[in-house]
């Protein structure tokens, strides 16, 4: 170790890539938002293109009119005076999932963030140059009780402004 850093020995191996020609695709039917994302975010920081379908039919925890109220609350959040100022509020299921996915990233910290983000592709339902491929799920991620327990990304999305 000399000043501070650790030096590699000569010969040594750097981490190897799962295939990235070709993306994983996660089929995201009935799997809860937030263990959905750290996976996917996993995939990603390891150097993986991934690709989230359907995403309209993730569910969020927790009943319905918490979910509506929580996201409306956010809706009111902005900046006095500049709209530009305050967060952005997305509207369609795909771009809710992907700044999921991108706040559990070093996205703002470190170029790999970014990086990883890029490798990222979210899509409402399931395009036909992806259909062909092999869909993953999470077993981890599922719901696990009854899917009136939960509330469905799509519909809350319909509810705060988003028209198909």
């Amino acid at each position: 170790m000399a000043n501070g850093r650790i030096n590699k020995p000569k010969g040594a191996k750097q981490e190897t890539v799962v295939r990235t020609d070709r993306p994983i695709v996660v089929d995201a039917t009935n799997h809860i938002a937030g263990r959905l994302a750290s996976n996917v975010a996993k995939l990603l920081i390891q150097g993986n293109r991934v690709s989230v379908v359907n995403c309209e039919k993730i569910m969020m925890s927790g009943a319905r009119s918490n979910q509506i109220q929580e996201y409306r609350e956010f809706l009111e959040i902005n900046s006095i005076i500049n709209y530009k100022h305050g967060p952005k509020h997305y509207r369609r299921p795909d771009t809710v999932m992907a700044k999921m996915i991108r706040q559990m990233l070093p996205f703002d910290r470190k170029p790999s963030g970014k990086e990883a983000f890029q490798r990222l592709r979210t899509y409402i339902g399931s395009p036909q140059e992806i259909k062909s491929l092999e869909k993953i799920q999470f077993e981890k991620a599922l719901i696990r009780k009854t899917p009136s327990n939960y509330t469905a990304l799509g519909e809350l999305c319909r509810v705060i402004g988003w028209t198909e």
